[in-house]
């Protein structure tokens, strides 16, 4: 099998040329798209997207595939001063490459 296109994981609309990355916020998970989507928000929009393609059960089929992300477990913690509930969510993004280096390095993936 071949590695995951750009569409893919970012949408059919995705492109890239040698200076940029162009991901359409409609092509989104969950996004409400604006003028003013603050940078987590973008984050986690993009990290559902490629969520849906970048499976655990994709990436046990497919050797080429070096990459999956799972939703983990859901708690709660309180912050700041007066001890705020806040509900914590998790996504675990796994990366895997051969064993050559301990670095992230993201040309290896």
């Amino acid at each position: 099998m071949a590695e995951p296109t750009l569409q893919e994981i970012f949408g059919s609309n995705a492109t890239q040329d040698i200076n940029t990355i162009t991901i359409r916020k409609s092509d989104l998970t969950g996004l409400t798209a604006s003028a003013s989507n603050t940078g987590e928000s973008l984050l986690v929009a993009i990290l559902l997207k490629a969520k849906v393609n970048l499976t655990q059960t994709n990436f046990d089929s497919n050797i080429d595939q070096s990459i999956y992300i799972a939703t983990g477990f859901s708690s709660f913690a309180s912050r700041g001063t007066d001890q705020t509930q806040y509900r914590t969510d998790q996504l675990t993004v796994t990366l895997a490459k051969i064993d050559q280096q301990s670095t992230f390095d993201p040309d290896d993936y």
